[in-house]
């Protein structure tokens, strides 16, 4: 150590030791104490700290790590990556099966009891230790954390898949800009002399044949590769170019693409909104989707897939909200944050889903009236051949323009009348609830019943422009997030050019994707977004809840919350993080596995010959790999565990670099000379003050009783309470 240090100076004075021990590090000026926003939880006359979430610095000090320019770009980033393509394909799908506006009811209710505190936990934990997922959960509790390494696999298996979809959607954008719509019609064949549909197309429809056929060229199954689709690997390469300029700056370059990926969607979905309640039969839509069918919401599937879907709309677990948070200043108000994101991540599904079934309710009367016409002719062929008696056609009937409601009459006519023999003549009912009754989720909306909704619209192509246009920017900002939770734990942990990391990422993630644009590629993202990130998830959730509510102490963590925040949370996140958001995720926990359990294991195969999909169950090796992308992404969390319950590999915490001051960035475990540490640690407490303050501690609701102090000097096994590393005192 350099002599004209402060060490070493007051080895060889007779002046007391009046710096603190962060002072004689930081080369500066004492800092004052009093002012600190630290929370050590020490005792009057107590000499050792108790590990606290983490020792704070001055808000204002600038300790080297990237910042938001402003709350703006904070907030749009945090809505852009809870803000996603399940909000505009997912929710609505789940409206619809479960009861319509029945389903608002135990979804917002489960938004307050688990979305909200859990939300509002990952901010206040990743702006309190300004770090990235393996960085929070080593400094929390470091025997658990494989918490963070969990989430950042679960990160990478759903970025590769999701990108995907990104690249489908930059296929269906160029495709757009032209006239007539390429799905508008079925293409023909020549067959001879004669020009014919497409077997294949006649038998499905003109929008589903060019999703399975021209955009996939979808094999029959799983077992059967297909090779490369071109098309759709040079979409997918074109989707991670966009993904790396987006955040191959950190924060600086994807704050700004935030902006517009996070803005334009809401501009796009308020433009649909009110073309579709111009459109014919869109009120039927929103009728049909808001017409509640209470019984719903009696039953436990309509209550575990509304926990479902608040744990995934916002994000949690991912990784991604803790990274940003990382990034905003100690004094910011997470709590805002918290439920301000929650409440637009609601709002927006429910813009969405009025959007979706009012376009629905547009489509669904296009094809009843179709239905309506084809068995009209149906029915003029029976006349002619005198299979069915013109008395039985009402007399007011014009078959030139004929209505649902005149054609509702006749077929029931015809049904009564012709009781026994009914079934032989083939005819549909027609109605129009059936086809607002066709549930349809995920791809299936956007590319296949959305698609062909926009074919009716007065110039289509733009409309569907705009609402490609509008996917991809929904991709992308959860992308961002996405990435961001995987690069922020590694530049965190490593020293290296996060524009190198990023490019390196992006490149590995193309070669890793090219599973995904194969012919049976569609498959393969069915099969990850079932496996990959539903159990692992909501397993790491959980286990953060319990690190931070029972092995940290909710106590603690509200004490934290008020020194941070300048004011007490209130007492209802005491309650929801120690007992009842633990008690509902163990509850989703089981219902998963139960619905794993009971529902086959396989993916819906495209049968070229019927022009259909058929379900088919997984072949040996698919269920294998399935399974193992479960175990894979758990595997971290008992080796981490066990090897350093065993000391087999060390806590992490030692490694984190949280510096209070400009200049401040040794941890003083990594001293060299431990004889200078001892005489520093050597003083007399009257001497040396602590660089803790007083800690105030929070008793809880209605609690009587403070937390007491370990002894100083104390060690565990994991080694995170050593008073040798500031980093160590959690």
């Amino acid at each position: 150590m350099p002599k004209n240090t402060k060490v070493t100076q007051h080895e060889h004075s007779n002046e007391a030791v009046t710096e603190s021990v962060a002072d004689l590090l930081s080369l500066e000026h004492p800092m004052d104490y009093k002012s600190s926003q630290m929370s050590m939880g020490l005792s009057p006359g107590s000499t050792a700290p108790v590990k606290a979430l983490l020792p704070s610095p001055d808000p204002d000090a600038e300790d080297g790590r990237p910042a938001w320019n402003n709350k703006m770009e904070y907030i749009l980033a945090q809505v852009g990556f809870s803000v996603g393509l399940g909000n505009v394909w997912r929710f609505p799908y789940l409206c619809q099966k479960n009861g319509g506006g029945a389903y608002l009811v135990p979804y917002f209710i489960l938004l307050i009891l688990i979305g909200i505190p859990l939300f509002f936990l990952e901010l206040a934990v990743g702006q309190r230790i300004r770090r990235g997922s393996i960085g929070v959960w080593n400094y929390v509790y470091p025997q658990l954390g494989g918490i963070g390494v969990s989430s950042l696999m679960v990160c990478g298996f759903v970025g590769l898949y999701y990108n995907v979809i990104i690249g489908w959607s930059i296929f269906y954008f160029f495709q757009s800009f032209q006239y007539p719509l390429p799905w508008a019609e079925c293409p023909l064949q020549r067959n001879g002399s004669q020009a014919i549909v497409v077997p294949e197309c006649e038998k499905s429809s003109a929008t589903t044949y060019f999703w399975y056929r021209q955009t996939l060229n979808i094999t029959s199954s799983i077992d059967d590769t297909g090779g490369l689709n071109w098309k759709m690997t040079l979409s997918l390469l074109v989707a991670w170019i966009l993904v790396c300029m987006a955040v191959i700056k950190g924060i600086q370059s994807s704050g700004k693409v935030m902006y517009f990926s996070s803005l334009f969607p809401y501009v796009v979905l308020f433009c649909f909104l009110v073309r579709g309640l111009m459109l014919r039969g869109a009120v039927d839509g929103i009728a049909h989707m808001f017409t509640p069918k209470l019984e719903k919401m009696l039953e436990p599937q309509v209550w575990r897939e509304a926990a479902t879907q608040v744990f995934f709309a916002l994000g949690l677990g991912f990784g991604g909200v803790i990274a940003f948070s990382s990034y905003n200043k100690r004094d910011n108000n997470c709590h805002f944050d918290a439920a301000l994101v929650s409440v637009i991540n609601f709002v927006t599904s429910i813009l969405a889903t009025l959007v979706v079934f009012a376009v629905l309710g547009f489509k669904a009367n296009i094809m009843n009236e179709k239905c309506v016409v084809e068995n009209a002719e149906k029915i003029l062929g029976f006349l002619k051949s005198d299979v069915l008696s013109k008395e039985l056609i009402p007399s007011h009937i014009n078959f030139s323009h004929l209505s649902s409601q005149d054609y509702a009459e006749m077929y029931g006519v015809i049904k009564t009348v012709k009781e026994d023999s009914f079934a032989q003549l083939g005819l549909d009912a027609c109605l129009l609830e059936d086809e607002l009754n066709k549930a349809v989720q995920g791809t299936g909306l956007a590319f296949i019943a959305f698609t062909e909704a926009m074919t009716h619209f007065p110039a289509s192509p733009f409309w569907s422009v705009m609402f490609f246009f509008m996917l991809i920017n929904l991709g992308l900002g959860s992308m961002i997030g996405t990435m961001t939770g995987i690069t922020t734990p590694i530049l965190d942990a490593f020293k290296i050019r996060k524009e190198l990391l990023c490019v390196v990422c992006c490149v590995i993630a193309f070669f890793l994707g090219l599973l995904f644009v194969q012919r049976s590629g569609n498959y393969f993202v069915a099969m990850f977004d079932d496996y990959s990130a539903g159990l692992p998830l909501i397993v790491v959730v959980i286990l953060e809840n319990i690190s931070v509510a029972w092995i940290y102490g909710t106590k603690r963590f509200m004490q934290d919350l008020e020194d941070m925040l300048g004011f007490r949370p209130y007492a209802f996140y005491y309650y929801m993080w120690r007992y009842v958001s633990p008690t509902i995720l163990v509850a989703l926990i089981a219902a998963t596995i139960i619905e794993m359990a009971i529902s086959p294991a396989g993916y819906n195969a495209w049968v070229e010959s019927e022009g259909a999909e058929r379900f088919q169950s997984y072949s040996p090796w698919a269920l294998a790999m399935a399974y193992s992308l479960i175990v894979v992404a758990m595997l971290p969390l008992p080796l981490v565990y066990i090897a350093r319950h065993f000391n087999l590999i060390s806590d992490g915490s030692n490694k984190l670099s949280v510096s209070y001051r400009k200049g401040m960035m040794k941890d003083i475990s990594n001293l060299e000379e431990q004889d200078e540490q001892r005489f520093i640690l050597g003083k007399n407490p009257s001497e040396t003050p602590s660089p803790m303050p007083a800690h105030r501690a929070y008793l809880g609701p209605g609690g009587t009783q403070e937390m007491t102090n370990t002894n100083y000097g104390t060690s565990t096994k994991t080694g995170y309470q050593n008073i040798g590393s500031p980093e160590s005192e959690l």
